[in-house]
């Protein structure tokens, strides 16, 4: 049965002391998230949530939150008019759909009970007629839609609320009695019958018995923060809406300023949004040439990037414009505010600058405008209008509008710049959560693996005297070498820490790379003795010229990529190391095997730290993943450049870096 009555109104009769307030759009959204975010922070169990919007899309924006709060808690009640498929359901919460002519439907509720908190916010949307609405309409209803009615942390008041709509939830779906029921009698919330006989008397006065018995809070001890907030967002929005009431006079300047930030807001592109400013700018106004450049107070010239051009006008695209050399420029950001010149020829600044009198003349300036765009003090561009053909004043409210569009393009630069840093944060925060991952996988299976061999080593030579010689002597070899590797992980931890902290002293020398390969070659077969390696073939030249490197360093890169190729190529395979100049003062060496390969969607991040191309917990060889990463950092260091080419799975790779010639 549709119940035409708003809940507003029959609470307001229930409890004639409320009083109604105006609280507009944004003000109602930070309630309503302030209110949702209180249940997810608090810690009573099983809170009594019922939400109510307008319409079902309303509530799609915000179904994510419900269903994080019906985790909490299973009475949780969302109304909705519907629109496509929301209906009457049980699943992660209890949905209700009421008829779209229902008096919810121009209503916006949420009431929170708690155990030892209650709130609600209970209101009906006030339509206000605007004349003229046409394009602005959309917007007005967005920014500046107006709701009458009552937000308090009152346990009475919210009590009566969850109550009235319980009774409006049984009448769309009774077979949730059973549950309202029990929701009753946890929060106190008395039955609908009882609840209109003792909500008001004869003389529509509230039941003071039912006052005396309630526990309600203190009124004093509403959160002073959250008022405040409101009544911040509040009287911005009073603030915003005299402003559209403002503008509304002029319709022409309205739509243009709405045009522009509306696409200004839709990219974050600082490009773009120059474009599209500099384009409807210059039609709206009428300009032979509207110029929006970015520039900084203390630049000396800025390339021409983007222009409006009216036919007749000479195009300035791809010139180089003269800043600190132009007075008119210097004494609006100066000044920090517009410059205006009606007619170029009566001015005394230009007619007696010679340089300034060029300008005009080549570019057949007859009136000038140039509005700095400004973010809080800082100049992040430049507005420029030029009319050509005849002195058309540009009228005061024109000018107005330039200057607003240029503080909107000021916010709208303030906020590309914003985002894209928070961009590059994201993606170091990405990267230093894998390197978290990854070192905790690595540091986990590297660290406790060896440390396991040689506890169970120790403990068997401890717990074994009589242990045969030659078992003793696998015993200790085995603890050794894994106290080895052990040792080598932490050194290349703190290897790597070093070079990327820039804590490295560089000696730098002239060296003979053969010399540098040879050493190399030699470590590598030092500790693999034990092993069947790959062929080596070193090919490279003795007529090579000397390089200029930290010879120490330059050992270590060679001896890590041989490590590397050995490893991934079988006793059958070989592994070649080559130089040759490369015609740039540099020397590319390269350090090819015909093992296993890299895929290509590999080939980009095998220099990152803890790198495994088989994970750090499943591969079939020993490291760290820490190897290319000192490679990549000590090559860097010396000015080089590192990189990896490779066919595919099973077909080899080839590492080359270079070094820079004496």
């Amino acid at each position: 049965m549709i119940v035409p009555i708003s809940l507003l109104a029959e609470l307001l009769q229930a409890l004639p002391q409320l009083r109604a307030q105006i609280y507009f759009k944004s003000s109602m959204t930070a309630l309503s998230h302030a209110m949702e975010d209180l249940v997810l922070a608090g810690s009573d169990d099983e809170p009594l949530v019922i939400a109510s919007f307008q319409r079902e899309r309303f509530y799609r924006q915000e179904a994510h939150r419900y269903r994080r709060i019906a985790s909490r808690s299973s009475q949780v009640y969302v109304l909705a008019a519907p629109e496509t498929d929301f209906k009457n359901a049980s699943e992660c919460h209890e949905t209700v759909a009421f008829a779209p002519d229902d008096g919810l439907s121009k209503e916006w509720h949420l009431v929170v009970l708690g155990q030892h908190y209650s709130t609600c916010l209970i209101c009906q949307e006030k339509i206000v007629p605007i004349d003229n609405q046409d394009d602005r309409g959309p917007l007005l209803m967005d920014q500046a839609r107006r709701f009458e009615g009552i937000w308090t942390f009152d346990r009475e008041v919210s009590s009566k609320a969850a109550a009235l709509l319980l009774d409006r939830i049984v009448n769309y779906r009774p077979e949730l009695a059973e549950k309202i029921d029990r929701a009753r009698t946890t929060y106190k919330l008395k039955t609908p019958k009882k609840t209109r006989k003792s909500a008001t008397s004869k003389a529509g006065k509230p039941d003071i018995s039912t006052r005396k018995n309630s526990k309600i809070p203190n009124p004093k001890l509403s959160d002073a923060f959250t008022e405040r907030l409101v009544t911040y967002l509040q009287a911005g929005q009073h603030k915003l809406l005299k402003a559209y009431s403002a503008i509304a006079a002029q319709e022409r300047k309205e739509r243009l300023v709405n045009l522009i930030t509306t696409a200004m807001r839709q990219s974050l592109n600082p490009q773009e949004i120059v474009e599209v400013a500099v384009q409807e700018l210059g039609t709206a106004l009428s300009a032979s040439r509207c110029l929006i450049y970015r520039c900084k107070a203390t630049d000396v010239a800025v390339k021409i990037d983007r222009e409006f051009l009216a036919p007749g006008a000479s195009s300035m695209l791809d010139q180089t414009w003269l800043l600190q050399e132009n007075q008119i420029w210097s004494d609006a950001v100066a000044r920090q505010e517009r410059v205006y010149i009606q007619d170029t020829s009566q001015h005394p600044l230009i007619v007696n600058t010679k340089s300034l009198k060029k300008t005009v003349k080549n570019w057949q300036i007859v009136s000038w405008l140039m509005v700095p765009v400004l973010y809080q003090g800082r100049v992040l561009g430049m507005v420029e209008m030029h009319q050509c053909r005849s002195v058309l004043p540009w009228e005061e409210d024109e000018i107005a509008l330039v200057e607003a569009i240029a503080t909107q393009l000021g916010a709208a630069l303030i906020q590309a710049e914003t985002y894209a840093h928070l961009e590059e944060l994201n993606q170091q925060l990405e990267a230093l959560d894998r390197t978290r991952s990854n070192l905790i996988a690595i540091t986990g299976h590297e660290l406790r693996t060896p440390l396991s061999t040689i506890q169970v080593c120790l403990e068997s030579l401890n717990s074994e005297p009589d242990m045969p010689a030659e078992l003793r002597q696998i015993m200790l070899e085995t603890a050794l070498g894994d106290a080895d590797r052990m040792r080598k992980l932490v050194q290349d931890f703190l290897t790597l820490s070093h070079l990327e902290s820039g804590r490295v002293q560089w000696n730098v020398e002239s060296l003979t790379l053969q010399e540098c390969v040879d050493l190399a070659l030699s470590s590598v077969r030092s500790r693999t003795v034990d092993q069947q390696l790959p062929e080596i073939i070193a090919e490279v030249s003795a007529e090579l010229p000397l390089v200029q490197a930290d010879g120490e360093w330059l050992v270590e890169v060679l001896s890590k990529l041989l490590d590397n190729a050995c490893k991934f190529t079988t006793p059958q395979g070989s592994v070649t190391v080559r130089a040759k100049c490369n015609g740039s003062q540099m020397v590319e060496v390269l350090v090819a095997d015909t093992g296993r390969g890299i895929e290509a969607n590999s080939l980009k991040v095998v220099f990152d730290r803890f790198y495994q191309e088989e994970g750090a917990l499943r591969r079939s060889a020993g490291g760290t993943g820490l190897g290319l990463a000192i490679c990549k950092q000590i090559v860097a260091g010396w000015g080089g450049k590192i990189w990896v080419d490779s066919a595919g799975k099973d077909r080899g790779s080839e590492f080359h870096f270079t070094i820079p010639t004496v």
